[in-house]
């Protein structure tokens, strides 16, 4: 299994992926390279979405495809925004623009809020075939706090606001290998990988 189909356009995610495959022997390319669009998201849990992405993209495809459905999930929220966190101001102009939207908006709902506990949440599905009746499935937390300033220049997303105690930096002003060992996605990831091993499904 040398050849994935990356289901999302996230430009962010795609780096972290071939950051973290990429020393394994593998190819991750974007759905978008091969005229794949993105999915619907309905649902309303992360293993759901992850798992209508990666069927998507691997229908499309012909290949293995890999998803992930992650998110923020703010204490004082009851969990938002969770599996709308990608478009929770709505739709933005770009990239950019919409993770700046979404991250005004969260420290707009958190002001005044005393409990500014969140975390992140990953779901990561491989589904060797469109109808893989056994996903593999992993999934993992990063904790931290929203702060209200933005900090670092790295990472995406809400990673600018995510403060991450034990460090006293945001997970923007981590480094990739740094945010890689520690994050949601990157332990997901590493689960992953290590159930490959045990399942001799590739020279991970």
């Amino acid at each position: 299994m040398k050849r994935l189909v990356l289901a999302s356009s996230n430009p962010g995610k795609l780096r972290e992926f071939r950051r973290l495959l990429g020393p394994l022997g593998m190819e991750i390319v974007p759905q978008a390279e091969l005229g794949i669009a993105d999915a619907e998201e309905p649902h309303a849990t992360f293993v759901e979405n992850a798992l209508a992405k990666a069927r998507h993209a691997s229908r499309g495809s012909g290949l293995p495809a890999l998803a992930d459905d992650s998110g923020i999930c703010a204490a004082a929220l009851g969990g938002e925004p969770g599996v709308h966190s990608a478009r929770f101001a709505g739709a933005g102009a770009g990239r950019d623009d919409q993770d700046r939207r979404n991250n005004e908006k969260l420290v707009a709902l958190l002001e005044n809020k005393a409990d500014r506990r969140a975390h992140y949440y990953c779901v990561i599905v491989l589904v060797r075939h469109a109808e893989d009746p056994e996903p593999l499935i992993a999934e993992n937390r990063w904790l931290g706090e929203v702060i209200d300033t933005p900090r670092g220049g790295g990472g995406f997303g809400y990673d600018p606001h995510f403060l991450l105690p034990d460090f006293g930096r945001t997970a923007a002003e981590l480094l990739p290998d740094e945010k890689n060992a520690v994050s949601h996605r990157g332990k997901a990831l590493a689960q992953l990988v290590a159930r490959l091993r045990m399942m001799g499904n590739g020279n991970a």
